[in-house]
């Protein structure tokens, strides 16, 4: 099923049971999977592949009991060309994905979140609202993405990495702020970051650490809490 009011370039190929909604632009030599939805002003560059069961551009809910409500008014999701999108992908509106960008089966990625040029989020990552991701990042299977997270580029994140952005744990007196991690820094598997801390340029975090405060560029730590290696 498709709207009318629809862009398609050359050389699409549609899965069956496919949804496009009105506004949707496609771009040359797309792959789209079976069972796949597009929502409504989506934009999908050139060469780009699509696997089966994913939604592209839903628009974010709430309930009452939500602190902080999703914009009503985002912009479209835009797709960049040469990006893969695996299986059972939820994708939301007002994302940004940059060329070549490679997304693993089963990955959840909220409203107003921007992934730069050539990076990969793997298998079943999460990647909450509001979030700045650069180019060359590699998030692995399972990982936790906060909202209002910055990594910039070249940056590894390993398995079941877990980030936070609230101190407090909901009682709302704490400006929301997840982690930056600076350019080239490393973190091991089931790394925990706590809000608002700095993991400094080339800095490595070790499988397991939770890290509490702030880690100066090219320093090692490790533990519960993290220490430095000297």
């Amino acid at each position: 099923m498709s709207d009318p009011k629809i862009k398609v370039g050359k050389n699409v190929s549609f899965g069956k049971n496919v949804v496009v909604e009105e506004n949707v632009s496609i771009g040359d030599d797309v792959v789209i999977g079976h069972n796949v939805v597009i929502k409504k002003d989506t934009i999908i560059g050139n060469n780009v592949y699509i696997n089966d069961l994913t939604l592209l551009g839903r628009s974010p809910g709430s309930n009452k009991k939500m602190a902080r409500k999703p914009s009503s008014t985002l912009p479209p999701l835009v797709i960049e060309e040469d990006v893969t999108i695996g299986s059972n992908c939820v994708i939301y509106r007002g994302v940004s994905i940059s060329q070549g960008v490679f997304i693993g089966d089963l990955a959840s990625i909220r409203e107003q979140v921007s992934i730069g040029d050539c990076s990969i989020v793997g298998r079943n990552a999460i990647i909450e609202n509001k979030t700045t991701i650069g180019g060359n990042v590699v998030i692995q299977t399972g990982s936790y993405i906060t909202a209002d997270m910055i990594i910039e580029d070249n940056v590894f994140i390993g398995p079941c990495f877990s980030s936070s952005n609230d101190k407090y744990m909901g009682m709302g007196n704490f400006h929301h702020q997840g982690p930056t991690i600076k350019k080239g820094a490393k973190i091991g598997n089931n790394a925990t970051l706590l809000p608002a801390i700095v993991i400094g340029e080339s800095a490595i975090v070790g499988a397991g650490a939770v890290v509490t405060k702030d880690v100066p560029a090219r320093e090692v730590v490790v533990g519960n809490p993290s220490r430095r290696i000297k």
